[in-house]
């Protein structure tokens, strides 16, 4: 859009308060308004500003951090806020499911005296969340799809849910294990080498290969772990059925 905001749109637009605006103004962290009869108005680039001030906030920069990037004329305030978002961007993004309680409870046939109980575990761990009376967003309807098809095999609710918790727990591990490998031998050595401009291709290369790298790994040993719980189990199994004293 052209300059069409007034600051209190502004405000509204990026979820940010007038005086907090009004205070990067004075910093020299937000251009200035374009000024018609008087009013400063305000655009799309105003609200990519704000917002990019936001992320690096939420990345622990300082406003002095901040301007600091933002005066940097190699545009390294930019590169570090699209390096963040595609760190944390979801491959394959899914849209949501919206299902009210009755819907939940004929597809997991929960009994009514447990459902206040089943459905906090279930927000708990995002699976869904509460958007009205009786109503649940399901963020990911796979993830909901792959608990009904495993209570469909016999499995109790809260034995998948449990198994779920254990897997979101070793999941944040292994995320922050590839992450943190990441920072420490990719992006650190080239912090220090002070960002070379001809590098940031690479950067940029590497940050979009992490999340496909990691899955894959995870996928395979997985693959390995899970055969070798198998045949240890059911090797269990077999001794015990074989052994009449058992």
């Amino acid at each position: 859009m052209s300059a069409a905001l007034t600051i209190e749109q502004l405000a509204a637009a990026s979820g940010m308060s007038v005086r907090n605006i009004r205070a990067h103004q004075a910093r020299g962290l937000l251009d200035p308004p374009e000024v018609r009869v008087r009013v400063g108005y305000y655009g799309d680039a105003h609200i990519a500003q704000l917002k990019l001030i936001q992320d690096l906030q939420a990345d622990g920069f300082n406003l002095a951090g901040i301007k600091r990037l933002l005066e940097d004329g190699r545009g390294t305030a930019e590169r570090l806020a699209r390096v963040r978002q595609v760190l944390s961007a979801t491959s394959g993004a899914e849209t949501p499911e919206t299902l009210t309680r009755s819907e939940l409870g004929h597809r997991f046939e929960v009994e009514a005296d447990r459902a206040p109980e089943v459905l906090a575990r279930a927000e708990r761990l995002g699976i869904l969340l509460p958007v009205g009376p009786d109503r649940f967003l399901a963020p990911s309807p796979s993830l909901l799809a792959v608990a009904e098809r495993v209570v469909a095999r016999g499995v109790s609710l809260d034995g998948a849910l449990a198994v779920f918790e254990q897997v979101e727990r070793h999941c944040d591990a292994v995320s922050a294990a590839f992450v943190g490998l990441f920072m420490d031998q990719v992006w650190r050595p080239f912090e220090e080498a002070g960002m070379p401009e001809d590098r940031w291709a690479e950067m940029d290369a590497s940050v979009k290969a992490l999340r496909p790298l990691a899955a894959e790994a995870l996928h395979a040993i997985l693959e390995q772990r899970m055969s070798a719980q198998i045949e240890a189990a059911f090797g269990e199994l077999t001794r015990r059925l074989g052994d009449p004293a058992q």
